[in-house]
Order: structure tokens, then sequence, then C-alpha cells
């Protein structure tokens, strides 16, 4: 009886390890996805990075027939964030909508706080909105050769408000002054609210943020738009000239989306990610998004989101070196 008692516990017990093994295998066999999405957001709510990406999300959500849950991790300039989906696990489930930062914390931050290239894969570009350089209402200089002449003239007398040091504003504007032969004086906020409200205010007379957060001030006449920092004319700001139109050919500055996920994630569910955020960028829902922030979707595939990642990492690399720009 003790021996048929002692056979049988085997078993079960047996049985019941094998069951154990076998459930991660079953999960893993399981169709993507098969549970919520996460896409992590390195800014707080509210802002242009977090819509695109709850635009999108809400896309996604309906083609894979799962929710797709925003959570925003702000600090460190994004890089709470960035590290947190490095260190996810790499399935699928928890992506980050990246942007700019991606490429320019590698050079700001010392020593490097993550290798974008080889910790993270590139599932997507998303879109881009463009920077623009905008002024209070009642400044002189109404076009950007008229800003040049007057930088000219009184080469750092002209003060330019941005988000932060290392920002895309910030770097798009240092970029835009050895273009120019102009010396300019930085003056960084926390934000680009902040940066906002005192040039309307007159204690700063330019500032350099994304199209988005200037749109409700151009519109109420307190911001004027010298120019827009990208090939083709805004859809929110049709009648102020680009920077290519402003004497300045090729030049662009532009604050770019796009989805990563952790480096291990598996090459069929990078593809399967790839192609569903395609199909979201041809909706009217999301374009017509994407136009109400001030910006354009921009197809295309994996191989080129990484290119721009690289390319942009080596642009800001040099850029930080010549500038000595400190993060804050």
């Amino acid at each position: 009886m003790f021996n048929s008692f002692n056979r049988t516990s085997s078993r079960l017990l047996a049985g019941l390890a094998a069951l154990t093994l076998a459930c991660p295998l079953w999960a893993q066999s399981q169709p993507f996805p098969s549970k919520p999405v996460k896409v992590v957001v390195g800014y707080s709510a509210g802002g242009a990075v977090d819509a695109v990406a709850r635009t999108i999300g809400q896309a996604l959500s309906s083609s894979l027939g799962q929710p797709v849950i925003v959570e925003n991790k702000p600090g460190a300039g994004t890089n709470i964030a960035v590290k947190s989906v490095i260190d996810a696990a790499p399935d699928g489930y928890t992506l980050l909508m990246a942007a700019n930062a991606l490429a320019a914390n590698m050079a700001l931050y010392q020593p490097a706080p993550f290798d974008a290239e080889r910790d993270l894969v590139a599932v997507s570009l998303v879109g881009r909105v463009p920077v623009v350089i905008a002024a209070n209402a009642s400044a002189s200089y109404a076009s950007i050769a008229s800003l040049i002449a007057s930088a000219k003239a009184k080469p750092g007398g002209i003060a330019f408000a941005t988000p932060g040091n290392g920002s895309t504003p910030h770097m798009a504007v240092e970029l835009f002054e050895r273009a120019a032969g102009i010396t300019l004086q930085h003056v960084p906020y926390r934000g680009g609210a902040q940066a906002i409200t005192d040039v309307i205010g007159g204690q700063v007379p330019l500032v350099a943020v994304n199209a988005l957060e200037v749109q409700p001030h151009v519109k109420s006449g307190k911001l004027k738009v010298l120019a827009v920092l990208s090939t083709n004319r805004s859809a929110i700001f049709p009648d102020a000239p680009t920077i290519a139109e402003s004497g300045f050919p090729g030049f662009e500055a532009s604050v770019w989306y796009g989805l990563v996920a952790p480096a291990a994630t598996p090459k069929a569910t990078v593809a399967k990610l790839h192609a569903e955020v395609q199909k979201a960028l041809q909706t009217k829902e999301v374009r017509e998004r994407m136009t109400q922030v001030g910006g354009e979707v921009l197809p295309g595939s994996s191989e080129m989101f990484s290119a721009l990642i690289h390319s942009e990492r080596q642009r800001y690399e040099k850029l930080v070196r010549e500038a000595n720009i400190k993060p804050d």
C-alpha cells in the first residue's frame, strides 16, 4: 500500500514537473500577440511624443486585437524609459516610442548610458514634426534674413529659448548657427512651455521648439514663425517659409518618432509589428492626427529607421563635441 502510494505520488510529481516545463514552451508557441502590448514614452503625458504614441497605439490595438497601453516614464532626458525597455523581456510586448534623444543621448551623457544600435532593434519609423524658430510678435525681425542681419551686427546679442540643453530644438539651432555663420545666446529651460511663456512675455526674443507647441500661440497672435526647419511647409503653418526657402537648401531639423524594441526580440515579431505600423500609417485617422500635431507620417523599412539612428548618432556626436554641449 505504501509502495503503491509512493508510485502514485511519484507519477503525480513527474506529471506536474512536465507541466511546469511545458508552460513556458506553450506560452512561447502562442501567436504574437496573445496579451497587451506596452509602449513606453520617455516624456510626460500631453506632449507631442505622447500624442503620437497614443495615436499609433490606438491603431495597433485595432489591428493586433490586443490592448496597447502607453506608459509615460519621464526623467533623465528619456534615459530612464530607454533603459527600462532595454531591460524588458525581448518578446515584442514592450516597445519604446523613441525620438531624437535616443541618438543624441549617447553623446550627451558620458559614459554613454546605452548603445541604441546594440541594445535595441528598430521596428518602424512613425513620423516627424519639424522644429520651428518663432519670435515674440513685437520682435523687430520678421524673417530668417532679418534675424541673420541682426545677429551679425551684434554677435551673441540675440537670445533664443529652448526646452533644455541637448534638446532637439537646441541642437537644431546650433546647427543653424553654423550654417548661417552667426552666434546666438542659448537660454535653456526645463521644457518648452516655460520657454514659450518667457518669449511671449518678452524676456527672450526667440524660441525654438517643435511645431505643435507653438501652434496655439501663433494662432492667437502672440508669436510669429520665422521659419519651419523642414523640407516642406508645415500643414499647420502654411504661410511660414521653410528654412530652405529662407536661403538654406538641404538644411532640415525635425523631431522624428519611431518604435524600437529590445535587441533580442524575434525577427518574426519585429516584422509583424513593422507591418502593422506601416498599415496604421496608411489610415486616414493616423494621417489626420499627425497633421494636427504639425507633422507627417514616415512610412519605410526597419532598415531605413536603423540607418537614421546611425546617421543621427554621428551628427549629434560631432555637434556635441564641437559645441561642448552638456545635458541639463
